[in-house]
């Protein structure tokens, strides 16, 4: 079992002030959240740099990912090493995602940026339920959305500053493998969890 943020922004996001070696020091640090997705805006470049600084610790783990701006709405890939080709439609991201295995989440679905019920008219892997910055009623209406499609759900903090790590993560039922929390996300072996520190939800 293991505790995972999905959806992080490092400094390599234009909005975010996130340092890959802050987030590397906060799971250090948290007493239960170990795991850590990088999902900066259309880039996969600080991925690398996070993993190679999370290597000095055994048991903290970073997932590659990105949040791709698609015109219909943003998309969270987790697992991508690299950025699929453009355009990034929706069509042609999910087809990135199944060519190589991949696990696609539409991200805040009900939020600014979110596909909202568009989703409804592709196949994801999962449903992000559970945002940090989204507001109760739009994480609502995403648990909806999942439970609609029965989709698994999953949490991230979407933090852009280190006060917000951690927020929102998810329980997943698998090792410290990065191919196996992907698979375990598919198959629906996901809870999305708020911290009990957290005013937002």
């Amino acid at each position: 079992m293991i505790y995972a943020d999905l959806h992080i922004h490092t400094t390599y996001s234009d909005d975010s002030s996130i340092l890959p070696k802050t987030l590397v020091e906060t799971l250090v640090r948290h007493d239960f959240v170990k795991v850590a997705a990088v999902t900066d805006h259309d880039t996969i470049k600080a991925c690398s740099i996070t993993k190679q600084l999370a290597s000095a610790y055994s048991d903290i783990l970073i997932i590659p990912g990105t949040e791709i701006s698609t015109p219909s709405g943003d998309v969270v890939v987790l697992g991508a090493k690299e950025m699929p080709p453009k355009p990034w439609t929706v069509e042609n991201v999910l087809d990135f995602v199944r060519q190589n295995d991949l696990v696609s989440v539409v991200a805040h679905p009900y939020r600014e940026y979110g596909m909202g019920d568009i989703a409804k008219n592709y196949e994801f892997d999962a449903i992000e339920v559970l945002n940090g910055g989204s507001s109760p009623s739009a994480n609502d209406e995403a648990r909806e959305l999942a439970k609609l499609l029965g989709l698994p759900g999953t949490a991230g903090s979407d933090a852009h500053q280190q006060s917000e790590l951690c927020m929102a993560y998810s329980k997943i039922q698998a090792s410290m493998n990065v191919d196996e929390i992907l698979h375990a996300i598919k198959k629906g072996l996901v809870t999305a969890l708020a911290s009990r520190t957290s005013i937002r939800f």
